[in-house]
């Protein structure tokens, strides 16, 4: 039952962090004016890209995609989809991209500091960077370290399993993970913020969804300790 009661809050908490996501783009239409070209990083079926590149007024639209079938889907979509990884450079000129989203990724990528610098390297001056991610000081991730559980957003860690150390985890019944869907680091809000900033963001703003047990939005009043994280940084 519990189980059933996280998935229910899971979907809650996702779906305020796309209407989050959604609000910082239309943030970043209105600050740039014109927004030529925009990359979505780990894109997907290209559904999601698309509804970002609406709501962003966007006349190119770019992405990256690891996963072959995904990456072909989004192809039929209109995204212009370079299949590779994201612990590689990105496939993308020097400051050639007004706006960069990645929504549920940087918690998949091994060398956070590459994925980072890339972003900032594609950027135009001044545009803008939307990354979403889980965020390790949620109130359940902290329930789970004090079980001594594995927290809810490092279950997924291995290959042989879809979720290890964790009874009420998403994947404790489902197949095992590729190791592209495998987290490799969390960050808390604050590292979360700082990691931008190091690589010379400005302006770094930070938007919350999910609060687990209470409702989703609970977590626009408390990011630091919501489910989701959303970054709107500037170049």
């Amino acid at each position: 039952m519990l189980g059933r009661l996280y998935r229910r809050l899971f979907a809650q908490a996702d779906r305020l962090n796309r209407e989050n996501i959604l609000a910082f783009a239309d943030e970043a239409r209105r600050a740039l004016t014109v927004v030529r070209r925009f990359v979505d990083l780990g894109c997907d079926d290209g559904a999601w890209t698309m509804r970002v590149a609406r709501q962003l007024g966007a006349t190119e639209v770019s992405g990256v995609e690891i996963v072959p079938e995904q990456a072909d889907k989004a192809r039929s979509l209109g995204v212009a989809v370079v299949q590779t990884s994201l612990d590689k450079e990105l496939p993308f000129s020097t400051e050639s991209v007004d706006v960069v989203h990645a929504n549920q990724v940087i918690e998949h990528v091994a060398n956070i500091d590459l994925f980072v610098s890339e972003v900032r390297r594609i950027l135009v001056p001044g545009g803008y960077a939307i990354i979403s991610s889980e965020n390790g000081s949620a109130w359940h991730n902290v329930f789970a370290a004090a079980m001594g559980w594995q927290i809810f957003s490092l279950t997924n860690v291995s290959t042989k399993a879809g979720a290890v150390g964790n009874p009420l985890a998403l994947h404790t019944d489902g197949s095992p993970v590729s190791a592209s869907w495998t987290h490799k680091t969390i960050f808390n809000y604050r590292g979360f913020k700082e990691i931008f900033e190091v690589h010379g963001f400005n302006a770094v703003r930070i938007q919350g969804s999910g609060y687990h047990p209470l409702p989703a939005a609970v977590g626009k009043l408390d990011p630091r300790h919501s489910h989701f994280i959303t970054a709107l940084a500037r170049r």
